[in-house]
C-alpha cells in the first residue's frame, strides 16, 4: 500500500488528475457492466476506489502544503 501512495506522490498534479478522470470513467463502466451481470469486477471497483482515494489524499496533501508554505513567507 505504501508504494503506491509513493507512487502517485512522485506523480505531477496534472497527471494525478487525469488519473482520477479516467479513474472516474473505468469506474463508471464497471458499475454498468456489474448491473447488466456481464461481470463480477467487485475487486476491480475496490481497487480503483482506493486508487481515487490515496491520489485525492496526495492532492490534499500538497494543498496543504503551499498554504503552510504560504503562511509561513507572510509572517517573514
Amino acid at each position: 500500500m505504501k508504494e503506491n501512495a509513493d507512487k502517485a506522490r512522485a506523480l505531477t498534479e496534472v497527471e494525478i488528475e487525469k488519473q482520477l478522470r479516467d479513474g472516474k470513467e473505468q469506474m463508471f463502466r464497471l458499475k454498468f457492466q456489474m448491473s447488466m451481470g456481464q461481470m463480477d469486477g467487485l475487486k476491480k471497483v475496490r481497487a480503483l476506489k482506493k486508487d481515487r482515494a490515496r491520489m485525492l489524499t496526495v492532492l490534499k496533501e500538497r494543498e496543504l502544503a503551499s498554504r503552510q508554505l504560504g503562511k509561513a513567507q507572510e509572517q517573514k
